[in-house]
């Protein structure tokens, strides 16, 4: 029984001891000391090709945008390339004669721009003119080594909830990032700098962070589709929730601010109620307050409140067909139509419909 135990004993004595220096041996044994072999590659899938395609093709068009606040006593010229002493954000080239095109909210306020291209190449740009309705500024560039190639175009129309995008732009400062995901919304309404407010606009999954701002998304074809313009986040930094002008939207302003350096503001002349209380009231329209003296409005007819009785007027409840019950929805069929074209409004007065047809004019005007 004795000559048994001694043998248990060392049995476990043995195993513990192949325990402790088994760490030991290990390292002794199966240290990698010189470079290891490269396992073979197995190649990309079929759909990161077509993503690392698309980055090669479009990346060169896509710029880092530098806008310089006016000069101070505090502020040392041009400021540093991490936008510490200035606005930074995302561009894209337009076209041949070298048009950038970014957003409003980046170039505000700014007196001198520096744009960055995809190689590197730092050059000084001259501001062509801004549509804070649209939140849009076009840039000009001047002549370059290597001029960037324009962005294809795509559009609007046919987007899908659901669909891949990507966007490229330069978050925090970094340049020639890619981010992918989807289309989350469209349809999406959004503030502008001018009190305004965008219509149709696109929501994206796709990460979207300060410095993407004025980028594109772009679709599977590597065809532009919007510019980057907002996110939703407490933080300030990407949550998932992005937004973006649609490319049918850019397509129609930036050629206006290429060619006057404006755009005009497409409008009536009517001063309208408030939107929340018009809806607490049980009004599915919009409140005709008041018409602008010489105003289309004012030539048609249309009536506001009345400032002796304070009895309403007007309501405006259809523009072309389309069912009016924001001032966004009118000012979307007046962008559509255009200057110098005529609307139809149908108009609750006294409790019966009637129709008007109106002259659109520029309110920006002199």
């Amino acid at each position: 029984m004795g000559r048994f135990s001694g043998w248990i004993v060392g049995a476990l004595l043995l195993l513990l001891t192949f325990f402790v220096a088994e760490p030991y041996v290990a390292r002794l044994m199966y240290s990698a000391t010189t470079p290891r072999a490269v396992a073979p590659a197995t190649g990309v899938s079929d759909s990161e090709q077509r993503t690392i395609d698309l980055f090669r093709r479009t990346a060169p068009s896509v710029v880092h945008v530098f806008a310089e606040p006016p000069r101070s006593r505090l502020r040392a010229p041009m400021g540093g390339e991490d936008g510490s002493q200035g606005q930074t954000g995302t561009g894209f080239v337009w076209d041949e004669a070298g048009h950038i095109v970014t957003n409003n909210h980046v170039v505000a306020g700014a007196s001198a721009f520096r744009v960055r291209l995809g190689g590197g190449e730092v050059v000084s740009a001259t501001l062509v003119g801004r549509a804070a309705a649209y939140d849009l500024a076009v840039l000009r560039i001047g002549r370059v080594s290597s001029p960037p190639p324009p962005i294809a175009i795509g559009a609007s129309a046919d987007l899908q909830v659901g669909q891949t995008v990507y966007a490229i732009g330069n978050p925090f400062g970094l340049d020639q990032t890619l981010t992918t995901g989807v289309i989350s919304a469209l349809q999406r309404r959004l503030p502008t700098d001018d009190g305004r407010e965008l219509s149709d606009v696109i929501q994206t999954d796709a990460a979207i962070n300060p410095g993407n701002s004025g980028g594109p998304l772009l679709d599977s074809s590597g065809r532009l589709i919007g510019v980057n313009t907002a996110i939703y986040s407490p933080s300030g930094a990407s949550a998932g929730i992005g937004f973006a002008i649609p490319v049918d939207a850019v397509n129609r302003v930036v050629p206006e601010l290429v060619r006057t350096g404006r755009v005009p503001t497409p409008g009536i002349g009517i001063i309208v109620g408030n939107e929340a209380v018009a809806a607490r009231l049980g009004i599915d329209g919009l409140v005709v307050m008041r018409t602008v003296q010489g105003s289309p409005a004012e030539r048609a007819g249309l009536r506001g409140i009345d400032p002796a009785t304070g009895e309403l007027g007007d309501i405006i409840v259809s523009a072309n067909g389309k069912p009016v019950r924001r001032l966004a929805d009118l000012a979307a069929v007046l962008a559509e139509a255009g200057v110098g074209k005529s609307v139809r409004l149908g108009v609750l007065r006294d409790e019966r419909r009637i129709e008007l047809t109106l002259d659109v004019t520029d309110l920006r005007e002199p």
